[in-house]
This record gives C-alpha cells, structure tokens and sequence, in this order.
C-alpha cells in the first residue's frame, strides 16, 4: 500500500511513501519494547537533556519544517512557523520542570517513611491528527518520552512527510534508536496493534467515532489511554463586552488554521442588546482576512487540507440554507485548490447542522439569546466540552458563568489557546484524560504508593 502527501493548494503530489505491513510494526515495536529498558532507567534529567536539544533542533530547521506543514495540509506558513516554535517552547517548558514535577511526593503516615512514586508504563502508541501535525504530535510524545516511555506514532495519512521528520527531530537530538518512531501505517493496522496487546497505552486526538472505537478496544485490554475528540466551543458575548475587541478575536479564533482546529470557537452566541453590532464588527474584522497561496507570508486563510473536508462543509451549508440561514460569504472563488470562502451565519438556529456537529472549516455561526441564562444553556447543549470564551467587563460575573458551562478550558475576554504550562482536555464527547502541564506529564505513569516500616 502507498501513503500519499497531496498539497491542498496545487493539488499536485508531494510524496509517496510504502506503508508498513503489520509484520514490520511487531519487529518495530519488539525494537521498542528492548529500547525501553535503557531509556527508563535514565534520571528524568538525563532524559529532559535530550528534549533541550529538540528544541534547538526544531529552531535551527524551523523554515523546512513549516514549509512541509503547508505543503500538506495547506496551513498559512505564519501559522506553520508559529506551530515549530510551540514545539520548542513546549521542550523547553518540560526540560525545565519535569524533575520537580516527577520527584517522589512524601507523604505523613504512621510508617517510618511514605512517598508516591512516578514510574513509566512501556511503548505507548499516538494516534494523532493533520491539523497541527508537529504540536499535535509533539504535544503527545514530549511529556510521554520525559516520563521515561517510548513512543511510537501513527500520524494521519495526509502528512506522512510531517510525521517522518517529527522521528527526525528526536534523531538528531540524539534520543537512543527506537525511543521514539514513526509507523506509516493505516487506521486498520493501529487499531490492530491496540487489538494484539503490543502496546502499554494509547494517545489519540481525534474523532469521537475513532475515540469511542479505541476505547472499546483499550478498556478490553485494561490500557490506560487519553481521548481527545474535538469540540464545537460556545463563544459567549454578554452586553456589557468590549464588542470590536470580542469580535476581532472571534474573527482570529474562528478562522485559525482555515477554521480546522479543534479549539477554535465554533458557535457564537449574543445577547439580543448587542448582537447586531457584534456581527457588524464580526464582519468588519472577516473582511480584512487575505485568502490565498498558503506559502504567502501575507495570507490568513489558505485551502482546507483535503478536498472531502470542502465538500462536507458544503453539506453543512446547504443544511443551513434550508432552514432559513442566509450565509454572507467572502472572498474570490478559485479554480485551483481545495479551497471553502468564509462564511458567516448571522442568525443561525439551533436545529442547524453548523450548531449541532463539529464544523472543521470557516463557517461561522451566530445565534441571539435573551439573557445569560439562555446563553448558557446553548453553550451547554451539543456533546461537546473542550472549550469555551465568556465575554464582559464585569470579571466577578464572567467567572460565576464559567462554573456553570461544561468545558475542560474556559478563557474570558481572551481566546482558548492549548499553553504547556496549562492541563489541556474535555469533557463529555471531547474526550478523557489530560495534556500538558504536570498533569499530562503523569497520563502514562504508574503512580506507586511505597510504605516503608521499621
């Protein structure tokens, strides 16, 4: 079988790889499984040594690895140069506190001594998306690989090129063989290693189908795993916001990354006394977007990263259409390019598609309500819960909302944005477990309770 890397832009093929049977992934995760005994009997700072240096690997090849992140999934290269550099930021962040994170924690009993200890579990498998295909990646095996464990990674198919090179980064900052490897395999043979017991945990971001298949497989098997599924995050403006500055980062949070990002706010809900000048200043700010060639430093929004993801997004539309939206759409049509035009919903309802599934591309819809009340209830009522904005100028009220919205993230006056100093995860369909922070760093650890007596 050949794994191709298509550019979203020109259409054109970028790379063709072999796949791998499932024979070469036993012998690859046999390689593991011995590499694991060297790696885990390093101290946590011998380890996070060797994750200083991918820092400094991803700075120093920070223009090749953005321009392979837009060739394959047509990401606008600002965003790509901005992603390697969360990368390094995120090694930096655990090299720097791992140690302390990871020491025994000790405990007063009436024994001579009590501690916790935190030890690695093995070889664990990442199952992770096209979206952010370093950060997503990164943001998996950093944390996994400073614990003590191994990794191996199964990418998304439309960014093999992306994912050999993540195996190349932790290569040249000198991580032992077979720490950390890339599999270029399909979701059949990953759901087949999970089947056949060959790893110690699962990491997967992506959709709640895939999400509930994986679990069913690892609660079988008694494995530990994190979930993370997406989300259709609620975007609150109550009337006392400040509305230019909440629609300018509407307009940012919506459209990052072409709209396909699991945390971008998806569902705009106003209070009825500010609504039509929330949308006035929503579209004010949508014009300025430049749409276009991906590589241009100048361009916000390039084409989606597959040309189903445009024709789903139709769909979602003609939905909409049908009952009763009138969409405003922006920018020029192009011949050439899986590209879908900002679109905006200004009074969208909500037995619309667009505000009951998770809408992975720029639309944006926007629903009135009447009080803070109705508010949440809306933000509460799809599947969802990974995160939510609240704005308004009166702090103390905008917290008392944030107790009551079911998220995993809530910001206020501000955009949900995933910070390696912050635990990052969901609730509801949005998945199970932790990322980041000290909290994700103990995801795939056993946490060993040690008694000692006299």
């Amino acid at each position: 079988m050949k794994i191709k890397s298509v550019n979203p832009y020109t259409e054109e093929v970028n790379w063709t790889y072999d796949a791998l049977s499932f024979g070469n992934c036993e012998d690859q995760i046999e390689k593991s499984r011995a590499a694991f005994s060297g790696w885990s009997s390093l101290s946590v700072e011998e380890r996070t040594t060797y994750i200083a240096r991918a820092a400094e690997v991803l700075r120093q090849n920070k223009r090749i690895y953005a321009e392979i992140i837009t060739k394959e999934m047509g990401k606008p290269i600002r965003q790509s140069l901005a992603e390697i550099e969360k990368c390094a930021w995120l090694c930096d962040y655990y090299a720097e506190n791992a140690a302390e994170f990871l020491k025994d924690e000790v405990v007063e009993t009436e024994a001579e001594k009590s501690y916790v200890t935190f030890e690695p579990l093995g070889t664990i498998l990442g199952i992770m998306p096209w979206n952010f295909p370093f950060w997503q990646a990164f943001r998996f095996a950093v944390p996994t690989l400073t614990a003590g464990n191994v990794c191996l990674l199964k990418h998304a198919s439309n960014v093999p090129g992306s994912a050999l090179e993540i195996e190349k980064v932790f290569t040249e900052a000198g991580l032992p063989e077979d720490v950390f490897k890339t599999l270029l395999i399909d979701s059949k043979i990953a759901m087949e290693i999970i089947d056949e017991d060959l790893v110690d945990g699962v990491s997967l971001t992506g959709s709640v189908g895939a999400g509930s298949e994986i679990g069913e497989l690892a609660g079988r098997l008694i494995k530990p795993l994190v979930l993370e599924l997406g989300g259709s995050d609620p975007f609150i403006v109550l009337e006392d916001a400040d509305i230019d500055r909440a629609a300018q980062v509407a307009v940012k949070s919506r459209f990052l990354n072409t709209g396909q990002s699991c945390i971008a706010a998806k569902r705009f809900i106003a209070i009825e006394d500010v609504v039509v000048d929330f949308i006035e200043a929503f579209e004010l700010h949508m014009q300025e977007l430049k749409i276009g060639d991906p590589m241009d430093e100048e361009t916000d929004i390039g084409p989606v990263a597959k040309k189903e993801f445009a024709d789903s997004l139709e769909k979602i539309l003609k939905d909409a259409k049908k009952k009763g939206a009138e969409p405003h759409v922006y920018g020029e049509e192009h011949q050439k390019g899986f590209f879908f035009r900002p679109t905006l919903i200004p009074a969208a309802s909500t037995d619309m598609k667009v505000f009951n599934v998770e809408v992975f591309g720029p639309i944006a819809p926007v629903i009135m309500v009447k009080d803070e009340d109705e508010a949440v209830e809306i933000a509460n009522s799809t599947e969802f819960g990974l995160g939510a904005e609240i704005w308004s100028a009166n702090l103390e009220r905008a917290e008392r909302l944030a107790k009551r919205v079911r998220s995993g993230f809530v910001t206020i006056n501000g955009r949900v944005k995933s910070d390696p100093r912050l635990p990052f995860g969901g609730v509801k369909k949005s998945g199970i477990g932790r990322e980041l922070s000290h909290y994700g760093l103990k995801e795939f650890v056993n946490i060993k309770t040690v008694v000692v007596n006299k």
